[in-house]
């Protein structure tokens, strides 16, 4: 399955040098390992697509709900961080 999504100026040119290799997002679609995402740069300050466009490969999926190492209290008073890695 093919998925397109808007993604901030500051977030595509991360990307794209290779320093940003995660994306976090709302968990109100389906994804998963083997689809392709295809971000699309969308400038928040004019509300327009900027034209550039990455394809990226899914290979790894985690849904939040799906975690339940802490609890709720702790959840709510320090958030949750994603950390890439190589």
């Amino acid at each position: 399955m093919i998925h397109h999504k808007k993604i901030w100026p500051q977030f595509f040119r991360a990307i794209l040098e290779g320093r940003k290799t995660f994306e976090l997002r709302l968990a109100d679609w389906r994804c998963k390992p083997g689809d392709t995402l295809v971000l699309e740069e969308w400038n928040p300050k004019t509300k327009k697509y900027t034209g550039r466009k990455l394809k990226k490969k899914v290979t790894y999926v985690l849904k939040t709900k799906e975690v339940d190492f802490w609890s709720k209290k702790e959840v709510e008073k320090y958030g949750f961080q994603v950390i890439a890695f190589r």
